[in-house]
């Protein structure tokens, strides 16, 4: 009869470990819950020699698979992988179950390539870890410290909030900044099209009455004539200018500095800042609640925190507590950690409630990410309407200039 490994949870809550014997792992499950004991994990104990061949075929299930998977699906996924363990159900058969209904083709292939990797033997943590371009280190952290804490479907549930949470942010960041940028590039095409096609009809009326023009008009026909001769030079050089930036941002020393640059905008940074807190907050109130080591914590939230100057108020954070030293000590002295978060910091490391205060700040901030969102978004829009129309305005008046001087000299 085969023999099986099981992880499961007593009706106390604590994790129990063991070896029975069954003829099929349906009916290790049935003998574990006649025990009062909760399943959470069970494997078939087989042999650990392997042939040449059998070890090569491993080594390709374990190359990464390209690709990503939404947040959305990710969110969706880890609730209901939560609520099958929270049941009872195997982690196996929970994510065979999930992989059926899996909308992502690479969500798919990931699933299936994590239970083949259990039913080898690795642990749930391992498997993940292979993958981190959908599982990131954040989450394999949480789902290590649920399997070693056997509380793995309490952490899949914060972590479903978390990801629910923080793409809520990014949503309200990246809404703010896509509508100005939208209602910008409606306007540089109104005005493009009104300089190539619109002008020169006017230049053909202008040339045929042979009077001379005003200055204004000038300007704007030499703006047309340009812009009619070297919209391609033009247009090269906007994509050009925007794939030097994307690319000098993926480097050090251009992320800082670019980072460094927005949160100083008016407006537009007190956005990033509080955004970057609200991040940074949550997932550190996250990571301490589920046990996580504190310096690790620190180190998760900073890559989370999305700006590099926050992140590198983190970074000290951590090399003060590597010292020795509070966590609140380096935030004070940060010019872009609010004083409200150092504060409430402050008192969660006396009273030892850090992840509750943290939890707090970033309600509080993330509150805040939607009123910021709102206000630059409401103040953009008169600014942006005021500019095109006076654009507008300056090239109506231009062309319509020279009309007004062959009106008066007829009368």
């Amino acid at each position: 009869m085969p023999s099986y490994a099981f992880q499961a949870k007593n009706l106390a809550g604590k994790v129990v470990k063991g070896e029975l014997s069954a003829a099929t792992e349906q009916e290790a499950r049935v003998r574990l819950r006649s025990q009062q004991l909760i399943p959470v994990k069970i494997l078939e104990k087989k042999s650990m020699s392997f042939s040449k061949p059998k070890a090569q075929k491993s080594n390709k299930q374990t190359a990464t698979i390209k690709g990503t998977v939404k947040r959305k699906e990710l969110q969706i996924f880890t609730r209901q992988f939560a609520v099958l363990i929270s049941s009872g159900v195997p982690i196996v058969q929970s994510l065979e179950a999930m992989a059926q209904g899996a909308k992502s083709p690479v969500f798919l292939k990931i699933l299936n390539r994590i239970v083949q990797d259990l039913q080898s033997g690795k642990q749930l943590t391992d498997a993940m870890a292979l993958h981190p371009n959908v599982f990131d280190r954040m989450y394999v952290n949480l789902v290590k410290a649920g399997e070693e804490g056997g509380v793995l479907d309490e952490i899949l549930n914060r972590l479903a909030d978390y990801i629910e949470k923080s793409g809520k942010i990014k949503s309200k960041i990246k809404g703010a900044m896509v509508y100005p940028a939208m209602i910008i590039i409606v306007a540089v095409v109104v005005i493009a099209a009104i300089l190539i096609f619109v002008i020169p009809k006017f230049v053909e009326m202008f040339s045929q009455n042979g009077q001379e023009l005003p200055w204004l008009t000038l300007q704007v026909i030499a703006a047309s004539e340009f812009l009619k001769s070297y919209w391609y030079m033009i247009l090269m050089g906007v994509v050009g200018v925007f794939y030097f930036l994307t690319q000098y941002y993926k480097t050090g020393e251009g992320r800082k500095n670019i980072d460094t640059i927005l949160i100083q905008v008016p407006v537009l940074g007190a956005l990033i800042q509080k955004g970057a807190v609200a991040r940074f907050s949550r997932t550190l109130s996250t990571l301490l609640t589920a046990g996580v080591r504190i310096g690790e914590c620190l180190e998760i939230s900073a890559a989370t925190a999305g700006n590099w100057v926050i992140e590198n108020s983190l970074v000290k954070a951590k090399e003060s507590i590597s010292k020795g030293r509070t966590l609140v000590e380096p935030l004070k002295k940060e010019k872009y950690i609010p004083q409200m978060v150092s504060q409430m910091i402050a008192i969660g490391e006396q009273t030892g409630n850090m992840d509750v205060m943290l939890a707090k700040i970033a309600d509080f901030f993330e509150d805040e990410v939607e009123t910021a969102a709102e206000a630059l978004t409401s103040m953009m829009e008169p600014i942006l309407m005021i500019v095109l129309g006076g654009i507008i305005a300056v090239l109506v008046t231009a062309m319509y200039l020279p009309i007004f001087t062959m009106a008066g000299a007829i009368g």
